[in-house]
């Protein structure tokens, strides 16, 4: 028995489901159908869930599904048990290589989680934003983080019901994510009006007019999950006779996979041809994003009408018993998206006042941000002229030193020695010799010239140098 087949009455089922989905084209041309053959084959590529533990999730359902008690546990448990939690409570008699594995897997997903929590943290601490723990805490429900080493029984429990929960939430927030872009597309052209004079916007409004009504211009949708609707799949699609449709052959021609069940990915994929007939890619009226909200919605439908157990999985009695009700035989209209807006008239007034709350914000951050800016360049400039200063005042102290005079020697006078004149020497002429040596009033009192204080000379005595030529100095 399969990996799907086992989990076909619990809750994993849908795990499993979405992880081992393989949805293939309903455009092939099948003239019969054969019965699949009973044979091991290795399961499809898995597919991301989209919560941000799937690789997590992926490689513990990996591991579990080795262990062969865990398995026939799972065969005989149903899904009010396994919401109980007494699926996780087999996890005691699972064998100690996979708990091994298990506990291995735990310390890795709880390190991948405290980083990227620290780098949150760093990036909404660095903008003075306050960190909220309790939202930071709540990406931990998935697995007990207080014991980040071992994999027990309660994170398995956490595990399933986490998982649970948000593949059912999943399509809700798509809606909203949806519904969000409409309502930022219709805004963005709201306010591209305001930017255009009376004629341009008249021109606008015409051409926004022209493509709505060629968008709703298409063939008739059948009702999702109808008889007409599997019809048209059948002749157009398998290339087979609208008289001769088979509902149950027609769940074997689709089951892609082959295990006994339509899920999210095989019925959504059996909605194509309607959504051709509304979307082409081609088209400027066309809205891709659209299409798929509509497929979505398409296939919720289904899902509401015909899985009566809730377990996000059509089965084929599920199937053949929703075939035989009114619904499906004389199904009401389909409306489309068109005619559903995707948001009210308050849910857009209260868009657009978040969007000027949001703007109003950025607009005072900015104002913030330039009054900063003014004022680094305020205190830049200022720097820029201290540093010129300092400069000049650096530059006005070289050049001083460099013109500074050094001060003379000091000259010691000995005796009768005469001490050599400072500057420059300049003999005398020829003729006018000094005589003081020869004439007797030139002669000085040793004890007088003793008292002279060295590097002095007598002020009242001209200079030899300074005397006129021809004239001899006269004591």
């Amino acid at each position: 028995m399969s990996w799907s087949q086992v989990f076909h009455t619990s809750c994993l089922v849908l795990l499993v489901h979405l992880l081992y989905l393989e949805a293939v084209p309903i455009s092939l041309d099948k003239t019969k159908v054969n019965q699949p053959e009973d044979k091991a084959s290795e399961p499809p590529p898995s597919v991301d869930t989209g919560l941000h533990y799937d690789r997590y999730l992926r490689e513990v359902i990996d591991f579990l599904e080795k262990d062969q008690h865990f398995r026939e546990k799972l065969h005989n448990t149903d899904m009010e048990d396994i919401k109980m939690g007494k699926l996780a409570k087999e996890l005691d008699f699972v064998s100690h290589h996979v708990r091994t594995q298990l506990d291995e897997l735990k310390r890795q997903e709880v390190s991948r989680l405290r980083t990227l929590i620290k780098a949150k943290q760093d990036i909404e601490g660095g903008n003075d934003m306050a960190v909220d723990h309790q939202a930071l805490l709540k990406q931990f429900e998935y697995l007990n983080h207080m014991n980040p080493h071992t994999f027990e029984v309660e994170d398995l429990d956490r595990l399933i019901k986490s998982a649970t929960n948000d593949l059912e939430n999943y399509d809700k927030e798509r809606h909203e994510e949806f519904k969000k872009y409409e309502m930022t597309k219709d805004h963005e052209r709201r306010e591209h009006l305001k930017t255009l004079d009376d004629e341009g916007r008249m021109k606008e409004e015409e051409h926004y007019e022209e493509m709505k009504k060629k968008h709703a211009d298409h063939p008739k949708v059948n009702h999702p999950g109808s008889q007409n609707q599997f019809k048209e799949v059948w002749e157009e699609a398998d290339g087979l006779d609208p008289e001769d449709f088979d509902p149950k052959t027609f769940f074997k021609l689709h089951d892609s996979n082959g295990d006994g069940f339509f899920d999210e990915q095989e019925l959504e994929a059996l909605f194509t041809k309607e959504l051709e007939k509304i979307y082409d890619p081609t088209n400027e009226e066309d809205d891709m994003v659209e299409m798929e909200e509509e497929r979505l919605r398409m296939r919720e439908h289904v899902m509401n009408e015909v899985d009566t157990n809730k377990d996000r999985l059509v089965s084929l009695e599920e199937f053949l018993i929703a075939t035989k009700k009114k619904e499906f035989l004389e199904p009401d209209s389909w409306e489309t998206l068109e005619q559903n807006q995707a948001y009210t008239d308050e849910e857009m007034r209260e868009f657009e006042e978040h969007l000027a709350q949001q703007e109003e914000d950025l607009n005072q951050k900015a104002s913030d941000l330039q009054k900063q800016r003014d004022e680094l360049e305020r205190q830049q400039e200022q720097l820029n002229s201290q540093k010129v200063e300092l400069q000049q005042a650096v530059e006005h102290m070289e050049r001083l030193k460099t013109q500074k005079v050094e001060p003379p020697p000091e000259v010691h006078v000995e005796g009768n020695a005469i001490p050599e004149p400072q500057g420059e020497y300049h003999p005398l002429p020829l003729g006018h010799q000094d005589m003081s040596q020869n004439h007797p009033g030139m002669k000085q009192d040793n004890h007088l010239q003793n008292q002279i204080p060295h590097n002095t000379q007598d002020l009242s005595q001209p200079r030899l140098q300074d005397l006129p030529p021809g004239h001899q100095a006269v004591p």
